[in-house]
């Protein structure tokens, strides 16, 4: 029996060194390194070693070694991912290292107990736990199964009375990895008994992870089982679970918001309409308003029109309008159930104003345009409806969308809809409908050659709407009219194309119209020129009372953005806006941008557009237009829209400033000075800022691009010795800053030097405040023609302390100030006051001491050293030895801090020694040697 034993014990020694050789050669993998090969090699040596166990501990220990080595090897080939794409073998795959992670757990499960390790079943059961995670992201469900199964078994022999919370995060985890597996072999009743089991473990469990695994398992598989049909019970059932687990413990509100969002779409799928309004409004009460996720509207709605109470569903669509975070395609779904239900010329005026609403909130597609108005006319046709989408399809924001060849397809859909539309009214003879169909359609055919024959068609059509009108006069002059333009257009011939628009308005038959269309043709040819000619001469048809083809605003809308797409106009469109601007003051704000929100968004798009125009021509260096244009942007905010201003105060309080700012950069631009009526405006429009701010508390930062423009301005008004380029490039602008900066221009200009102090002290101890704004200001301050040298010796000491204090100080900066306040002293003081000037030199001196070598800038440390050492001179000529001494010495100081003044520390300290030995002598005029800064 002992020579069986003894056998076997060799046998099993032989197969562990099998495996151990195999296991070195994974450990030192190269790229011809076969991983299926070694597999095979372990498997069948393992295999072998399970028929001759139980096996001594020695043995035992020597196979959990080799199970630990075998399963970081994998860990290590899974991390080295390079390695895994570079080689061509197939052997390196995952599915092969997923092998060997399983044979690294059923080594290790073989060793058993092992004395001198803890929870070694445990350990064991992790392995197999991990491997069979890996098999199921392989998609190897039946291994994955089989894993977790053994790892079931190794921890379920445990018998733990007190299982600590590491082996029922195991266990959890455990469960819920075979009830996906089972859920993914299509074993629902395991699937679901699993998660049963699972919540018998959070029995007094404080941990609310647990609970939200748990809970978001239930959620996961009522979500898949939504797609099939006939399962919204069970679907149902499962995410009440989820939602019951997640009100047991806390700090699970967003998925308990989550579950109930999904129980919500199940009732509405269900047609439980009532259950879903009942969870929208928990929801709605529960979540953070700034949170309320975008799918609630939209069951909203939906649920709503399913109980047949379409005022209810038409409010929550007019919110949507306003949610940014509705995707496009969910907000359109949501207005096309509307129309399934509601339908009607209400229901396609709803949609109208709804789809203007979303394009003024957000980028809208043209296919979504499409989608609207063929949903519009597709339903039972009317001249109501028929109405309502020629003016959506008409409006400029509308058309735009489809400019471009990116769009060309969704341009030729929405030409198809109303074509077909236009075309049915022509059948029952409504050619006054189908006329303005046919014309709208005109709007989305592209002016190429292609599209000749397509509008030709068109022309025709129309041509024959007026002949069925009996409006034949009109007609015969719509086409000859139409074709002498059209011919001009196409010949690029701009003179002839505008006197045939002169020609036009002295036709009998003449009305606004033509000149409507005329201009839409020209800006479809790109004949801007043309186009411009057009809406200039309708502009002078607009009076009171009188009844034109489109608003006026529209016209002068649509002016600015012609003229904006080219360069060199910018003159032409500050007179426009400003027409715009005069026209709302003379007829009403209401009356000329129109009331409710398209009055705001028109005086808004004047404001933003003037805006952004200002950025532009700054951006290009024209800072007196800039000026003009941040100035009428600034009135635009101011006008009333439906009888009050909105809190547009903080918008207003910047573009002043920048105005101002704009002001003073033109004057370096154009080498002229501000004259006295300009700096008078100037005071105005500060003065103007200040009460702005007064009425406004919190504002928002500049935008980014802004802040990158307006550094130009900065760096426009900025002069002499300044911070380099980089370092400005890095700098935030601040209002604040701008507005100081400004205001102690303007003030400088008055001569009011004691305003000029008290407003640097004010920005000195406000938030805003930083050291290179006060660096900026103390440079400006500091040099001519309007230097200011109180306030400057301010900024530049406030500059100073605020570079000092802190850990790690800018000493190029530092220099700079330093050579600045000397500068400033000398001038201002140096005649009667010597000691201040000398303290500028022995802070200098202090603030050097300590420093390595080079942290000072050198060439700064030379010049303090050589124009210290040069003041000298006079008082040795005068005979004034302390003062001659004092100067010496800190010149002395100065230069043995700084490198590669050696020489000169020579020549100066032999000059000191001749000094002291005759300093009892009453000196004759010796000139001490002066060193070249």
């Amino acid at each position: 029996m002992r020579i069986e034993e003894e056998e076997e014990e060799k046998e099993s020694q032989l197969l562990l060194s099998q495996m151990e050789s195999s296991i070195k050669q994974l450990e030192h993998f190269s790229s011809n390194t076969n991983t299926n090969t070694i597999s095979s090699h372990l498997r069948q040596s393992l295999t072998h070693l399970t028929q001759l166990g139980p096996f001594s501990s020695h043995l035992n220990l020597h196979l959990w070694k080799l199970s630990y080595r075998l399963w970081n090897a994998c860990v290590d080939l899974s991390n080295a991912s390079s390695i895994l794409r570079s080689s061509s073998s197939s052997s390196s795959s995952f599915h092969d290292l997923a092998k060997l992670r399983h044979i690294a757990a059923d080594i290790l499960s073989l060793a058993g107990q092992v004395s001198g390790v803890p929870s070694p079943a445990i350990k064991s059961a992790s392995f197999f736990y991990k491997t069979g995670l890996i098999w199921h992201d392989l998609h190897h469900f039946d291994l994955a199964s089989t894993c977790f199964e053994r790892a079931t078994d190794l921890l379920s022999n445990l018998n733990l009375h007190l299982p600590d919370a590491d082996h029922t995060k195991l266990l959890l985890d455990l469960n819920l990895a075979r009830s996906r597996t089972a859920w993914e072999l299509s074993d629902l009743n395991l699937a679901v008994a699993m998660l049963s089991r699972s919540k018998s473990l959070l029995h007094g469990s404080p941990v609310p992870d647990h609970y939200g695994s748990l809970a978001n398992q239930y959620l996961a598989f009522g979500k898949s089982l939504l797609s099939k049909k006939n399962e919204t019970t069970e679907a149902l059932k499962l995410m009440k679970e989820a939602l019951d687990l997640c009100e047991k413990v806390p700090n699970l509100g967003e998925l308990r918001w989550k579950t109930l969002r999904f129980i919500s779409a199940v009732h509405l799928q269900k047609g439980e309409f009532e259950s879903v309004i009942k969870c929208v409004r928990v929801l709605r009460q529960s979540e953070d308003e700034k949170n309320q996720h975008p799918s609630l509207p939209v069951m909203a709605v939906k649920a709503w029109l399913g109980l047949g109470r379409f005022g209810e569903a038409e409010k929550e669509l007019r919110g949507m309008v306003v949610n940014t975070g509705i995707p496009e395609g969910v907000w359109l779904s949501a207005v096309e159930a509307y129309f399934e239900a509601a339908g009607g010329t209400a229901g396609a005026e709803t949609a109208k104003g709804l789809f203007l609403g979303l394009l003024g909130r957000c980028h809208v597609s043209a296919g979504a345009a499409v989608r609207v108005a063929h949903r519009v006319v597709g339903g039972e046709g009317s001249k109501a409806r028929a109405k309502v989408v020629a003016e959506l399809v008409s409006d400029d924001r509308v058309v735009v969308l489809f400019t471009g060849e990116a769009v060309a397809k969704e341009r030729m859909a929405m030409h198809a809809v109303l074509w077909n539309c236009a075309a049915e009214f022509f059948r029952s003879k409504d050619y006054a409908t189908s006329a303005e169909m046919f014309e709208k359609s005109m709007l989305y055919i592209p002016y190429d050659i292609e599209s000749k024959i397509l509008r030709a068609k068109g022309f025709r059509v129309l041509c024959l709407c007026h002949l069925g009108l009996s409006q034949l006069d009109r007609a015969l002059e719509y086409i000859n009219e139409a074709e002498k333009f059209k011919i001009y257009l196409q010949k690029k011939d701009h003179d002839g194309a505008i006197c045939q628009i002169q020609a036009m308005m002295n036709s009998l038959n003449f009305t606004t119209d033509f000149i409507s269309l005329s201009a839409h043709e020209a800006v479809a040819c790109h004949a801007l020129p043309v186009a411009v000619a057009a809406l200039s001469n309708l502009l002078n048809f607009y009076t009171p009372g009188k009844s034109m083809p489109t608003t006026e605003i529209v016209v002068l809308r649509t002016l600015v953005t012609i003229l904006t797409q080219e360069p060199g106009n910018e003159l032409e469109v500050v007179k426009f806006i400003k027409r715009a601007h005069n026209r709302a003051s003379e007829l009403g704000s209401d009356l000329f941008f129109g009331k409710g929100e398209v009055g705001g968004r028109e005086r808004n798009w004047f404001a933003v557009t003037s805006w952004n125009l200002g950025i532009r021509t700054v951006k290009e260096g024209n800072y007196e237009l800039c000026a003009e244009f941040l100035r009428l942007a600034s009135e635009f905010y101011c006008v009333q829209v439906n009888g009050q201003v909105e809190e547009n105060n903080a918008m207003v309080w910047k573009l002043l400033i920048l105005t101002v700012s704009a002001m003073i950069a033109s004057e370096k631009q154009r080498k002229a000075a501000l004259s006295e009526s300009e700096v008078n405006e100037a005071v105005k429009l500060l003065d103007k800022a200040g009460k702005a701010y007064d009425l406004c508390f919190n504002f928002p930062q500049l935008p980014f691009n802004v802040i990158l423009s307006w550094k130009q301005i900065l760096k426009s008004i900025s002069t002499g010795t300044r911070l380099n380029d980089d370092q400005i490039t890095t700098l935030e602008p601040d209002l604040f800053f701008i507005y100081t900066f400004s205001a102690y221009d303007i003030k400088g200009r008055l001569n009011d030097l004691a305003s000029q102090q008290l407003l640097v002290k004010s920005f000195a101890s406000s938030k805003a405040c930083n050291s290179k704004y006060l660096l900026q200001i103390g440079l400006i301050a500091s040099q001519a023609p309007r230097s200011n040298h109180e306030v400057a010796t301010f900024a530049l000491n406030e500059c100073l302390s605020s570079l000092l204090s802190s850990s790690s100080p800018d000493y190029q900066n530092v220099a700079l100030i330093l050579r600045k306040l000397i500068a400033v002293a000398s001038i201002h003081k140096g005649d009667i006051d010597d000691d201040a000037v000398y303290g500028m030199y022995k802070q200098a001196y202090q603030i050097m001491v300590g420093l390595k070598e080079g942290e000072y800038p050198t060439e700064e440390g030379k010049w303090l050293a050589m124009t210290a050492w040069n003041r000298a001179a006079l008082p040795v000529r005068l005979g004034q030895t302390e003062m001659a001494k004092k100067w010496m010495n800190i010149g002395m100081e100065l230069a043995k801090r700084t490198p590669g003044m050696e020489t000169y520390t020579a020549c100066m300290e032999d000059f000191v020694d001749c000094f002291r030995k005759k300093f009892h002598v009453q000196n004759n005029g010796e000139n001490m040697p002066q060193l070249v800064v």
